[in-house]
């Protein structure tokens, strides 16, 4: 499953033994998408691409600033800065905010460029401090990139994970020493972390109000540098980046349950790295719901593009030309919320926070069915945030306006290649509609 590339190996073939036009991956995806390389070779060439610079116990560069928790062992995990090998104007590495539009190869390199050092931490130490935990947290409050020096206990391990559906991480390496030199520093962010009568939620909220990137407030968020003091924890950053997502979102529902309903069914398209994206807005009450589709040939393993819940996930009774049937997998809440954990996990919580962020926007309300179609061109997972920032970017696109939902569907029809009746099948707002429809004829 995972692959190493040896010390004195530099040539893309040493990590991936069979070539290019030998890999049955790489023609599945050519043959169905255009895409001309799998993941692992994509993920193999920008590993090889920085193998070298990564070869030393000590490394030097300018962090754009990036941090991370694991989440392995909790409550004591691994804790670290994030740097790369250069110097300079690094922010892009780690602020996807700014990576729409790019493509697979950038992605790939962007994370690739990123050397995590790391030390064990217990959850508590964000409150007890550490000079490591006070030094990351000092980088999290940095408005730019900032010179740093790691010293490590070996040269790091360049690790490619062969698994078509797993993201891509940076070499990795134990730390013997963190050293960080000054920079700006975000004044909202050094606020919220000195204010120990704050709480989370609010710090978390009045940081987004005040125009800080939804990934900043995440990457403080898990260095524990919110709350109460004698509550502040650090937060594994998977956990974190959804608890922001989720907690934001929630902050705009409850002002977006107060504005008038739109007058009209919209139907929004978006597409991105072989994602089509849909989202249907409703003329009713606050309720939302996110469903993502994949496929796969009938007698291939369920593989999946951001989520691990196989349990959780319904084939679709559409099967393609080519022999390949939809993968289907969704939640949904109403008016008043959840109570439980969303079925496709972070995922649900980036879609909801972009929903509800643009209807505050606008000063409306309405239901939300929020659609993804995922072709084989998306040859790897690479993050919740494509998620939240794909559908920022749909609804700020023109729309459609209808005047039924029926209409609003057989317009949708048209933009995906899974019929009407898949999305149906998968739908619980969409059973309702068509259900409370039936039921009013009678009436």
């Amino acid at each position: 499953m995972f692959g190493s590339l040896g010390r004195g190996k530099s040539r893309r073939d040493d990590i991936v033994s069979s070539p290019e036009r030998q890999c049955p991956m790489c023609e599945r995806v050519r043959r169905l998408s255009g895409e001309r390389k799998c993941a692992i070779h994509v993920k193999a060439d920008s590993l090889a691409a920085h193998h070298s610079e990564f070869d030393l116990k000590s490394i030097a560069g300018s962090s754009p600033p990036g941090v991370f928790v694991g989440r392995f062992g909790y409550p004591n995990v691994s804790v670290g800065p994030m740097v790369p090998s250069i110097s300079g104007d690094t922010e892009i590495l780690d602020t996807p905010e700014w990576w729409m539009g790019k493509g697979f190869d950038e992605i790939v390199d962007f994370r690739y460029s990123l050397l995590r050092g790391y030390s064990k931490a217990n959850v508590s130490d964000a409150q007890r401090g550490g000079r490591l935990v006070e030094t990351l947290q000092d980088v999290a409050m940095m408005t730019k990139p900032v010179d740093t020096e790691l010293v490590l206990a070996r040269p790091p391990r360049k690790i490619l994970d062969m698994r078509e559906d797993s993201q891509p991480f940076g070499p990795i390496a134990p730390l013997t020493s963190f050293h960080a030199g000054n920079s700006s520093v975000d004044s909202r962010i050094e606020k919220a972390f000195y204010d120990s009568d704050l709480p989370a939620d609010d710090a978390v909220l009045q940081l987004y109000r005040n125009g800080v990137l939804v990934t900043r407030i995440q990457r403080a968020f898990s260095l524990g540098m919110f709350g109460e003091s004698k509550r502040r924890k650090l937060v594994p950053t998977r956990w974190s980046i959804t608890a922001v997502d989720s907690n934001l979102s929630l902050k705009l529902m409850s002002r977006v349950r107060h504005h008038p309903l739109i007058d009209e069914y919209r139907v929004y398209k978006y597409t991105y790295l072989d994602n089509i994206y849909v989202g249907i807005l409703t003329p009713e009450n606050w309720k939302f719901e996110w469903i993502e589709a994949w496929f796969e040939p009938e007698l291939l393993a369920t593989s999946f593009p951001d989520v691990n819940m196989a349990e959780d996930v319904a084939k679709s009774s559409y099967v393609s030309p080519k022999g390949y049937r939809p993968v289907m997998l969704g939640d949904s809440e109403g008016f008043r919320g959840r109570k439980t954990y969303a079925k496709p996990g972070g995922c649900y919580y980036s879609a909801r926070l972009a929903v509800s962020e643009y209807l505050d926007s606008i000063s409306r309300q309405a239901g939300a069915i929020m659609l993804r179609e995922i072709h084989p061109g998306y040859i790897m997972p690479v993050g919740v945030w494509n998620v939240r920032e794909s559908l920022r970017a749909l609804l700020k696109t023109p729309f459609e306006k209808f005047d039924s939902m029926d209409g609003a569907l057989n317009h949708v029809s048209n933009i995906f290649e899974i019929p009407k009746h898949g999305w149906i099948e998968t739908s619980a707002l969409l059973q309702s509609a068509y259900f409370q429809r039936k039921i009013s004829q009678f009436n």
